[in-house]
């Protein structure tokens, strides 16, 4: 019994890492199109109810800079990729979140990778689920629901406590006892039978 337990594990966690660099992030707005019905388990609209969703913002409070400044952290929280790991989507990944400069913003032929940008901001599906290019498609996603195509063939990760804990560890300033279980409960969003 040990013996599969830890095959599970392995293959688990090589799920999660295989092939990790060959999807980029597409952001939330790409998964809402599909996860905001009702009848089909609502699950973008559960996501912006909980924390996850505005764990970006948090790094503008004054805790978070006062946090910040006691960890030896310059400049903002919101720019700092020691923050950013945990609080944005894909942080330092292709396609993933990045910090862009007052210039950048600024220049109005940017908005589109802007708007795109922001999308990543806070704790998105993929960090939870893994960079979305390789599963965003309607036509994908069916394939793995009616069991015809593996999730993690395609970048879809199915979260893990691993998952959790590369931010909920004790490396955080403000770490709490983390309980998967307990936590995993409170964020659930499945798809309905």
């Amino acid at each position: 019994m040990t013996r599969v337990l830890v095959v599970i594990l392995v293959f688990s966690l090589t799920a999660l890492t295989a092939g990790e660099g060959d999807y980029s992030y597409v952001g939330v707005n790409t998964c809402k199109m599909c996860h905001k019905k009702a009848e089909k388990g609502d699950q973008f609209g559960i996501w912006s109810k909980g924390k996850h969703a505005n764990a970006f913002e948090t790094l503008k409070s004054d805790e978070a800079v006062a946090i910040a400044k006691e960890k030896g952290i310059e400049g903002a929280p919101s720019e700092a990729g020691e923050c950013l790991v945990c609080h944005a989507t894909g942080w330092g990944k292709p396609g993933g979140y990045e910090v862009l400069s007052a210039e950048f913003i600024a220049d109005e032929a940017n908005a589109k990778v802007v708007k795109k940008n922001n999308t990543k901001a806070n704790v998105g599906c993929e960090s939870c689920h893994g960079a979305g290019s390789g599963y965003k498609s309607k036509k994908t996603m069916e394939g793995i629901y009616n069991g015809e195509i593996e999730g993690a063939s395609v970048g879809l990760w199915t979260p893990a406590e691993e998952v959790c804990t590369t931010c909920h560890n004790e490396k955080s300033p403000t770490y709490k006892e983390f309980d998967f279980e307990a936590m995993v409960a409170k964020i659930a969003h499945p798809y309905p039978e």
